[in-house]
């Protein structure tokens, strides 16, 4: 972990970690650590050595027992097909996400203002470092905003079932709706904005196609090697590799097109504030 963090502060020093994710990787990496050695305070950790603990990827757990208690009672309700608890699942997992993102984000904020606090001679840069901070509070409010919004609606489904006549299926898309109905637009901005969320979510199941396709060619691709054949070999290998480019092009695509639809919606909910 320490030699990870020196070098990931190299790479911030040369400005290579503009969006944050391998600092958010390292604070994940941190904190697998400390719930297997039981030193992240909290009471109920568990230091059985499950596959997240083992291998520092997501596991099939949701770590938090609300969210567990939901999933629970959804598998067994029989309202849902395979289909539908697939889907269900899906939002399950991306609430989790929108948690551990926050969690990080209210990390950095506390550690920024700790250190904020302690300049004692204000500057014009610490006035952009408070502006920074602001921004980052709002950020914060807005992802909680997020978070209780998304909860009620995994408890109602969860309860429920889905609602036949609902337009969005993707939860990113789902969270954007839910969140541009409470921001600030006019009628005609608002059937605008869900025009354009038919197409950010046919975007990602575009995305999530290219994403199966490489993960059938891949198992393929395993399979060839075995066989000695070169030319299948090199075949499938041309294959893989237009397949990893192009799911590597959507995927920029659709983290770009989200970016930009978020940003619109904080506009709207800061007009909301203000």
């Amino acid at each position: 972990q320490e030699k990870d963090e020196l070098s990931w502060k190299k790479l911030k020093a040369e400005g290579l970690d503009e969006d944050g994710e391998k600092e958010a990787k390292l604070r994940r990496n941190l904190n697998v650590i400390m719930t297997k050695y039981g030193m992240n305070g909290k009471k109920d950790s568990q230091l059985v050595d499950t596959n997240y603990i083992k291998d520092g990827t997501e596991s099939d757990t949701l770590d938090d027992p609300r969210l567990e208690k939901l999933w629970s009672k959804a598998k067994t309700s029989g309202k849902f097909s395979d289909e539908e608890l697939d889907k269900l699942w899906r939002e399950f997992k991306h609430h989790k996400e929108k948690i551990r993102e926050y969690n990080i984000l209210l990390e950095t904020v506390s550690r920024t203002e700790d250190i904020h606090k302690n300049v004692i001679n204000p500057s014009e840069e610490n006035l952009v470092k408070e502006e920074i901070l602001h921004n980052k509070h709002r950020e914060l409010k807005e992802k909680l905003r997020s978070i209780n919004q998304g909860f009620e609606r995994l408890r109602k489904v969860s309860h429920q079932g889905y609602d036949t006549t609902s337009e969005f299926e993707e939860p990113r898309v789902i969270d954007l709706w839910d969140m541009a109905k409470s921001a600030n637009f006019t009628e005609k901005e608002l059937e605008s904005f869900r025009e354009e969320l038919k197409h950010f979510e046919a975007k990602i199941e575009k995305h999530h196609h290219y994403q199966k396709q490489l993960e059938i060619s891949h198992q393929k691709l395993k399979h060839v090697e075995g066989t000695g054949d070169k030319d299948h070999l090199n075949r499938n290998k041309e294959k893989y590799a237009m397949l990893e480019e192009k799911t590597k092009e959507l995927g920029y695509k659709v983290k770009k097109h989200l970016q930009d639809l978020s940003s619109r919606i904080s506009q709207g909910l800061q007009h909301n504030e203000l």
